[in-house]
């Protein structure tokens, strides 16, 4: 079966415990058409880049699916129902990746401190 990734965003005011029961619910969708979601992950609260529906903030969630076209057409219908998502893109893949993704993986030079900035000292 063809291989998809669904990434969707959920308001700010959503509990955590409210996505998962979200996640559980499309993992059900999808699992009644006749597919199985390989893998999720939940990438945090996370700001937006600009205010979708007066929004700020974001819970962010991947699910990685193994799917029929016609059961992710429908996880998409009833993604795009719920009120508390507010955005939300399903991509095809060639391949789904093992381990975490790109999100979840601790950037490096973000706790870095480069050479510049702890030698610098003001000028007066």
């Amino acid at each position: 079966m063809p291989l998809y990734e669904s990434t969707f965003v959920t308001r700010q005011d959503v509990s955590r415990q409210d996505v998962t029961k979200l996640v559980d619910t499309f993992t059900d969708i999808v699992t009644q058409n006749g597919g199985k979601v390989v893998k999720h992950e939940y990438w945090g609260l996370r700001n937006l880049a600009y205010r979708i529906k007066k929004n700020r903030k974001g819970h962010y969630v991947m699910l990685a699916i193994d799917a029929s076209h016609a059961a992710v057409k429908e996880l998409e219908r009833n993604i795009h129902l719920h009120e508390d998502v507010i955005r939300s893109l399903t991509v095809h893949v060639d391949s789904i990746e093992e381990g975490p993704s790109a999100m979840m993986q601790k950037p490096g030079r973000d706790d870095e401190v480069s050479p510049v900035e702890s030698t610098f000292e003001g000028a007066a």
